[in-house]
């Protein structure tokens, strides 16, 4: 039986890493790394896959919202970065023999015409009950259903991108 496609948001400081920094990457594509939450780790461990949608979501400014739309290109291998003592993500309970830490690859597809505010979801009936507005919901990663996937094309306006993913 075939796996049916999920759909993620997945949060960005645009500060460290921005829609535009995977916009201006090679292909588009970059590693999604520097995930340190065991529950967003087991969901880039072993839930995203290959061909998944992303909501990208600029996070911890003072507007924050969904910015943009990739897909995922890789899914979850070891995050290396938790084994460089230079990055800012080094782990030394993380080794290459026992990994801690997952990341997976995500490639551009295109910014919102129209970036979809905190404000903007709680006001949208099929967006309300999104993970992201939760209280206290901090999860890098997050899952979205197919109608919220859908909702937010719609309401940012990337209607032609809905059945492309």
């Amino acid at each position: 039986m075939a796996e049916t496609r999920r759909y993620w948001l997945m949060k960005s400081e645009p500060g460290c890493f921005s829609i535009d920094d995977l916009q201006h990457r090679p292909d588009g594509i970059s590693p999604w790394d520097g995930v340190r939450n065991y529950q967003a780790r087991n969901f880039l461990r072993d839930a995203v896959q290959v061909g998944d949608g992303v909501l990208f979501y600029h996070s911890n400014i003072s507007e924050p919202a969904i910015v943009g739309v990739a897909r995922v290109v890789r899914s979850g291998y070891p995050d290396h970065t938790a084994w460089d003592p230079e990055s800012a993500h080094f782990d030394p309970r993380s080794s290459t023999a026992a990994p801690i830490w997952y990341m997976v690859d995500v490639q551009y597809l295109a910014h919102l015409p129209r970036p979809l505010s905190r404000d903007d979801l709680r006001h949208h009936p099929q967006l309300s009950n999104m993970e992201v507005l939760r209280r206290g919901s901090r999860l890098s990663i997050q899952p979205v259903t197919a109608s919220q996937w859908r909702d937010a094309l719609l309401a940012g306006g990337l209607a032609d991108l809905i059945d492309k993913l």
